[in-house]
């Protein structure tokens, strides 16, 4: 039984709220909503749920696995996976009826021969558009592209969407990708092939670019509360995570007296600190040391000396703090807790990294 003195409390009815306000933004015919990760720490299946509550019509999984684990559960609408590994379980994908996203002709194969002329795959081609990352790159369309026509024509595939990633470094950079995008689609259609589906958008790019939203947005962390454009602040995305610790221990020390290891921390004038048990093995970021926010009681204070692997200390000073309470590292504002981002900005990182490397030992309680 996982203690209660850690706890990631889950709402699922923010990321429902969010996914209606982002969808409504987008205006597209369909909307992918992302729960690779594990849901980005929110748990993939209650995120899953919650996003079709929302209105999404699609879900998206890094990898195979993760979408078995969405039909295990029950879940059946559209789902596609697209990270592929030399033994992923195409199979099985296919059998559970799991889109497959393709970024190479050997991939294609693999795909098709899993197939094996008992259930077509259903895949989407994916395009690099300058990202470097995954994706065919502009050289080997020709090649992909017939080679997609001939194993659609032969039964072995359906091409039911095209897409590509962003690399989101400038709204700029966006349009460059996007014309390269647009290049890739119109010689896939010379090809022959008319997928239902094109999608390049990620939240930050649906947010900042209504022309490249296409036929489908995939929307990721704005999903669950985290805005990463202006127009999400504007929107009042809900935060569906609140990362928080009991004090266990109260104590004094007096003024002068150093906290943590390597007493990177020294107390200004006699105090009172609070002990609370999360530390980097829960996913605090040691690099929060004397830096992270925190709230006890709806009083803010920051992380005192270096985060251990299982404890952080907090200076209170002459606030009345007690065993038992509950130190918010993030959660939402409104209540007012720090929001991730705060935590993200103050060690260099972003909110996404920081929502989905909490630790198991950590009690997850859906709202």
């Amino acid at each position: 039984m996982t203690e209660s003195m850690r706890e990631l409390r889950i709402s699922p009815a923010a990321i429902s709220a969010n996914v209606e306000k982002l969808i409504a933004d987008a205006g597209t015919p369909d909307a992918m909503v992302v729960v690779k990760a594990d849901g980005y720490g929110h748990g993939a299946i209650v995120a899953a749920r919650a996003a079709l509550d929302g209105g999404a019509t699609w879900l998206g999984t890094a990898d195979i696995t993760e979408a078995l684990e969405l039909r295990e559960a029950g879940i059946d609408v559209p789902t596609l996976a697209w990270l592929l590994g030399p033994d992923s379980d195409c199979e099985a994908a296919l059998s559970a009826n799991i889109d497959l996203g393709v970024s190479s002709l050997g991939q294609l194969e693999a795909v098709a021969h899993a197939a094996s002329g008992t259930k077509r795959a259903q895949v989407h081609l994916k395009i690099d558009s300058g990202m470097g990352r995954g994706g065919a790159t502009e050289s080997d369309w020709a090649e992909f592209f017939s080679r997609a026509r001939t194993l659609q024509d032969s039964g072995a595939i359906a091409v039911r969407g095209v897409f590509t990633h962003m690399s989101l470094k400038s709204e700029a950079s966006d349009a460059e990708q996007a014309d390269v995008f647009r290049r890739a689609v119109g010689l896939l259609e010379e090809a022959g092939i008319h997928p239902q589906w094109r999608h390049a958008a990620s939240s930050t790019v649906s947010a900042r670019s209504s022309d490249l939203r296409f036929d489908m947005v995939r929307l990721g962390v704005a999903s669950y509360g985290v805005p990463v454009t202006a127009s999400h602040h504007a929107m009042n995305l809900l935060p569906a995570m609140r990362f928080r610790g009991q004090v266990i221990l109260v104590k004094r020390l007096p003024a002068g007296h150093g906290v943590g290891y390597d007493l990177t921390y020294t107390t200004p004038e006699s105090t009172t600190v609070a002990l609370v048990p999360l530390g980097y093995a829960d996913g605090v970021p040691r690099l929060g040391s004397s830096l992270g926010p925190v709230t006890i009681g709806g009083e803010r204070f920051q992380v005192s000396g270096r985060v251990s692997m299982d404890q952080i200390t907090i200076d209170v000073g002459a606030t009345p703090v007690h065993v038992g309470d509950w130190a918010t590292l993030w959660g939402d504002p409104e209540r007012g807790e720090p929001h991730v981002s705060e935590w993200a900005e103050a060690i260099g990182t972003n909110s996404y990294e920081l929502i989905t490397r909490v630790g198991r030992r950590v009690k997850r309680v859906v709202e």
